[in-house]
């Protein structure tokens, strides 16, 4: 099971979170049909995307993150609500690129670095939250973790990572976030930065058999923590046929005229999850009637 936790260290300034997820990237996997640096580079941002608005207050709260970088993938976008259930989708996600040495995947080469990355916090106010960075890299883990320090002024260690297996599925996923409070000094600092470099790659780390919990008790192996929270995460597309419908609506008499003259229905496919929804002459001319009456 998919899963987020979250922890605070009870004697010093750190909290941090970290995600397993393997089910959630393969699920995206699935439904794209990602070629493996694009299931890589998309399983990155949906993980971060889940740690980021697993801890949003606002219930009906969401965050999406959104990066274009320039390289072939073109953009990618994750979409989280408040408990950390996310969707997503790359623009192309028939993607390949060189390997790296060891031939580990180039998702900095995949993703570029010629963009940057927004992040939007809808927390059910009249306007949301917008912060944009430029991209350090692509791979994605440092790009969130400049974000955070440059839009929040919040120092943060990211590591995101996908294990792709011989058969092209989601071996494993997973990753974290450690975020340093106001107060932690250069001990605190050296304390976390050993603990990062002893814990390593967190995908192999996964795949051996550690779950987040124990990412967090390595990393931060010098401090004692205290568990907030451990709550489960899946791929969950909130589409709905009256969702749907709305955006029709949306789109005004005139339009909803045309398709009826021109292609007698509609059809419109979820981008996030793939489903189809089909709308036959009658229903288009009730949307429109509706339209009519706004």
């Amino acid at each position: 099971m998919d899963q987020i936790v979250r922890v605070i260290a009870k004697d010093s300034p750190v909290k941090a979170m970290a995600i397993s997820a393997r089910d959630t990237v393969e699920r995206a996997r699935a439904i794209h049909d990602c070629w493996p640096v694009a299931a890589a580079a998309l399983g990155r941002l949906l993980m971060a995307a889940s740690m980021m608005g697993a801890v949003l207050k606002a219930e009906d709260g969401s965050v999406t993150l959104r990066i274009k970088g320039g390289g072939p993938l073109g953009s990618l976008t994750a979409v989280s609500d408040s408990r950390g259930n996310v969707r997503g989708y790359v623009q192309n996600p028939a993607v390949d690129v060189p390997r790296k040495a060891k031939g580990k995947l180039d998702v900095g080469a995949a993703v570029g670095a010629g963009g940057d990355l927004t992040v939007i916090r809808d927390l059910g106010m009249k306007e949301p939250y917008i912060g944009s960075v430029q991209l350090v890299g692509g791979e994605i883990a440092e790009d969130i973790a400049a974000y955070f320090a440059e839009s929040e002024q919040v120092p943060t260690a990211c590591a995101l990572g996908v294990l792709i297996a011989p058969d092209q599925t989601v071996q494993a996923a997973g990753g974290y976030l450690i975020q340093l409070l106001p107060g932690a000094d250069e001990a605190v600092i050296s304390a976390v930065e050993r603990g990062v470099a002893r814990l390593g790659a967190v995908s192999a780390r996964l795949d051996g058999g550690m779950d987040p919990l124990d990412l967090l008790r390595e990393a931060l192996s010098e401090f004692e923590l205290e568990v907030l929270e451990t709550a489960p995460v899946e791929y969950r597309c909130a589409c709905t046929q009256e969702r749907v419908s709305r955006a029709l609506i949306s789109l005004g008499q005139e339009e909803l005229t045309s398709l009826i003259r021109e292609q007698g229905g509609a059809e419109l496919t979820c981008q996030f999850c793939g489903k189809a929804y089909r709308f036959d002459k009658e229903a288009l001319e009730a949307l429109r009637a509706e339209a009519a009456a706004r």
